[in-house]
């Protein structure tokens, strides 16, 4: 598995080139301090110790999806990250990561890298080769479909803030006395969802996004944090297939408010690294074999 990741990660950079003292994917972010408070009716849910009731601390790190870090905010191809890290009673961690994408675009860690290296741009061109890009599609049909789910969901949001983001994997949430649901976690945004319009994409700032998080922290930026609960005949462990709005049932787990930055380890040799399987007591990842090869990515990325 690790050199699998280091792949992976070797991909990414063939993409977007090698920027030392950030990370190979979701190099351009902002942290964010914060409290988490759990919703009354959480712990019935699970035994997780982030969700019995107490507020907890947090890091959030806002990010975009490409490994350069000199990409725009208002880049058209790439979606947005906030990853959210619980800073436990024990001194312990765990964290979620969430992507403003419904789904994601591949099954396991070969095809990533496959897909990658069918995208990368032609030296003479600037462009992919879209025979290439096409035989992989013509391959794996389950991209094709994600793609359909995925692309709307690249528009430049009009802030990190009014985003719906995704965990993409499942977890099973077990109470301690019985098997638990397969849920995706999901947060949803109090200031609403919203775009850019297009007629302001062009004109945004570079760091529009930054600078209006910056802004937003004075009053409070906060989410709510849902679990989307799997339906019968779900697939747990596909991250290809999104769970559709509307069609499952919705547990609420609390609340999150952000009132300020944090920006000690978001650069350098020593960044801040969320891990989606860094889970505890009350929570058990899927098998899906792109979250699991996110651990050994992340470790590796910077």
């Amino acid at each position: 598995m690790p050199d699998l990741a280091e792949r992976c990660v070797d991909a990414i950079n063939e993409l977007t080139g090698r920027h030392p003292g950030h990370r190979a994917a979701h190099a351009r972010g902002i942290l964010c301090a914060g409290t988490f408070t759990p919703a009354p009716d959480a712990s019935a849910l699970t035994a997780a110790p982030h969700l019995q009731g107490e507020p907890v601390r947090v890091t959030v790190r806002f990010s975009n999806g490409s490994g350069d870090p000199t990409r725009p905010d208002n880049d058209r191809r790439e979606g947005r990250g906030m990853a959210t890290k619980f800073y436990l009673a024990d001194g312990s961690t765990t964290d979620i990561v969430a992507l403003s994408l419904p789904c994601f675009f591949v099954r396991t860690p070969e095809d990533f890298i496959d897909f990658a290296l069918a995208r990368k741009p032609d030296p003479g061109t600037g462009n992919p080769d879209m025979e290439k890009v096409g035989a992989f599609l013509g391959e794996h049909p389950e991209t094709g479909a994600a793609l359909q789910y995925i692309l709307p969901a690249l528009i430049p949001p009009r802030s990190y803030a009014t985003c719906v983001y995704n965990s993409i994997h499942s977890f099973r949430l077990t109470p301690g006395d019985g098997d638990g649901r397969w849920v995706r976690y999901r947060w949803v945004p109090e200031a609403g969802v919203e775009n850019l319009p297009e007629e302001e994409i062009e004109g945004a700032s570079a760091e529009y996004l930054q600078e209006d998080i910056r802004e937003r922290l004075d009053d409070g930026v906060r989410f709510r944090l849902v679990a989307r609960v799997a339906a019968e005949g779900d697939a747990v462990d596909d991250p290809t297939v999104p769970w559709p709005d509307g069609e499952r049932e919705e547990l609420e787990l609390g609340e999150l408010e952000l009132t300020g930055l944090d920006t000690t380890r978001e650069t350098g040799d020593d960044v801040l690294v969320f891990d989606p399987t860094r889970v505890t007591s009350g929570i058990e990842p899927s098998d899906d074999p792109i979250l699991h090869i996110r651990s050994y990515a992340y470790s590796v990325s910077v």
